[in-house]
């Protein structure tokens, strides 16, 4: 299935959460939701807002951004441009 994200969103693949720290396996529950990702698609950006990320860019965004959505088995956020707050170099 492909996903096109409208005007200023865009859909990020979370980075996978820590299985161990030192040693120690940490259980689902406990696992610190991931606060990085990759972009997987972008809108056009808006008229007032020019499109600034691009697919494949690795980012940083807030811990309670965007809306969970599973499409292939696999877990995705989509989140507005603004909710993201930096690109990884």
């Amino acid at each position: 299935m492909t996903i096109k994200p409208l005007a200023d969103r865009v859909l990020v693949l979370p980075a996978p959460a820590e299985e161990k720290v030192g040693g120690i396996i940490i259980p689902d529950t406990a696992k610190e939701k991931p606060l990085r990702g990759t972009i997987k698609a972008v809108g056009k950006g808006t008229k007032d807002e020019e499109m600034i990320l691009k697919e494949g860019d690795q980012v940083l965004y807030g811990k309670y951004s965007g809306t969970e959505i599973e499409l292939d088995g696999e877990k995705f956020l989509m989140m507005r441009q603004s909710d993201v707050l930096a690109v990884i170099c």
